[in-house]
């Protein structure tokens, strides 16, 4: 899906965004109105004014006050589904950073995943805000509504090998090299972990591979690409198994911020890996109490088929760190753990730098992309180590689950290290998210990126 601003024209209808305190200073002309059909500017209200003509004349969309602004984000931008199909464009003299989340929020609500479906009714059109990088607006959200359609994709026709089609789309689009390695060429590629997730499926497991850039730091991202995820011999109850067509939300939200990276022209290199597998049952499956080697060399033993992400991350992890990348981040819809931790809206992190951390946060406050970070905290390493091989892929005991996967993937990584353990989908449609696989964390990861990387 296309999502851009509309070209400047002469016939636009005048947008007015109205704080609930702020009634007073709306254009004269519509005020009676307003006041005749009881608009309050709570965040989000929309409603037309007629000219003299019958017509538009101009629209006001409520901003709310600052307690209610300070509970959401992207309200402005409803007014796309709201407002009569015309175009827009805004007139009241917002701070920049408020016009740039209106105008991003705008082409977000535009967004519909409409592949199996009729297309919904078209929305209102926005002429870029005065003061906006308005070709940047369009890049990020053209990166998201790729995250979204692959996230929304069913199983059906997003395995591991329509997953290397988009990769290699995306790469072509760029003139990134890609390559993949696909079903037993892993074991002589020395990816183990990988293949012995993968090998139970009928669509053969792979690792995708991109670079782009020529010249800067080199940035890896790694995405959790597991297309459906029935749990392996540990399958997953029906109640549990419904939305795992979400479980390359991972692989979904690193090609998002690809693009994004890409598209933008960032003066870095950039590597993307994605193990695109499938975990499926059957004869060939791993089992629980398997021991497997990893590609870096420490063991792991298997106490449950459904931790497997963690698994294929960690032999990407280890190529990651093979090319002595200035950051590696990592990206996956890991663990209900952190759902439970911080609920669908919040992007959980973890990093051990500190000034990274700040750097994150201070971006996610910046581009309403909203995170949270997490520990690694050192005294629950004992908790993967279970004795009879150096690590443990799903620690007993359910405690602290979000934490000891991300040590678990840590023991792979020989470099600085951001991790994300995602969820990538809005359960209720929000501003600018209708119900669905969604981007989390990636245009906060695009706005640090220059501080941490030192671009």
């Amino acid at each position: 899906m296309t999502l851009l601003f509309a070209p400047v024209t002469s016939d636009a209808i005048d947008l007015y965004v109205i704080a609930s305190e702020d009634l007073d200073q709306m254009p004269k002309h519509a005020r009676a109105w307003a006041d005749l059909q009881g608009f309050t500017g709570a965040l989000g209200e929309c409603i037309t004014v007629p000219d003299k003509d019958g017509g538009i004349g101009c629209a006001l969309v409520g901003y709310g006050t600052k307690a209610t602004r300070a509970r959401g984000r992207f309200f402005v931008g409803t007014a796309a589904r709201k407002l009569p199909v015309k175009t827009y464009r805004l007139v009241t003299d917002l701070p920049v950073a408020d016009r740039e989340e209106a105008a991003l929020g705008w082409l977000l609500e535009s967004y519909r995943f409409d592949r199996y479906v009729k297309p919904s009714a078209a929305p209102a059109l926005l002429v870029a805000p005065e003061g906006v990088d308005a070709a940047r607006i369009e890049i990020i959200a053209a990166g998201e509504a790729l995250t979204r359609d692959l996230i929304n994709t069913p199983a059906s026709d997003m395995g591991p090998i329509e997953l290397e089609e988009a990769f290699r789309a995306l790469g072509h689009q760029h003139g990134a090299k890609v390559t993949s390695i696909v079903g037993d060429d892993l074991i002589s590629a020395n990816f183990p972990l990988i293949h012995a997730v993968g090998r139970a499926s009928t669509r053969a497991p792979r690792l995708l591979d991109m670079h782009w850039g020529e010249s800067g730091p080199l940035l890896t991202l790694v995405g959790k690409g597991v297309c459906f995820d029935t749990g392996g011999l540990n399958i997953k109850p029906g109640s549990s198994m419904g939305l795992m067509k979400k479980d390359m939300g991972g692989a979904a939200t690193v090609l998002g911020l690809a693009h994004m990276i890409m598209a933008l022209n960032l003066p870095l290199r950039l590597r993307v890996l994605v193990p695109a597998v499938e975990n499926g049952i059957d004869g060939n499956a791993f089992r629980p109490q398997d021991i497997l080697i990893s590609r870096k060399g420490p063991t792991v033993e298997i106490n449950n088929t459904d931790a497997e992400g963690r698994l294929v991350l960690a032999d990407a992890l280890t190529l990651a760190s093979e090319d002595d990348p200035a950051l590696v981040i990592s990206m996956a819809t890991l663990t209900g753990a952190a759902r439970v931790a911080v609920g669908p809206d919040l992007s959980p992190f973890f990093t051990d730098s500190d000034s990274d951390a700040a750097e994150i946060a201070q971006a996610a406050a910046r581009v309403a992309d909203p995170v949270w970070r997490l520990p690694f905290h050192e005294p629950y390493e004992k908790l993967i180590e279970p004795g009879i091989a150096d690590l443990d892929n799903a620690p007993s005991g359910g405690f602290a689950g979000a934490i000891t996967a991300a040590l678990f993937l840590r023991r792979f990584v020989a470099a600085p290290y951001v991790h994300f353990d995602i969820y990538g989908w809005a359960p209720t449609a929000a501003p600018a998210r209708p119900k669905g696989g969604v981007g989390m964390g990636a245009r906060a990861l695009l706005d640090a990126l220059p501080s941490l990387l030192k671009l």
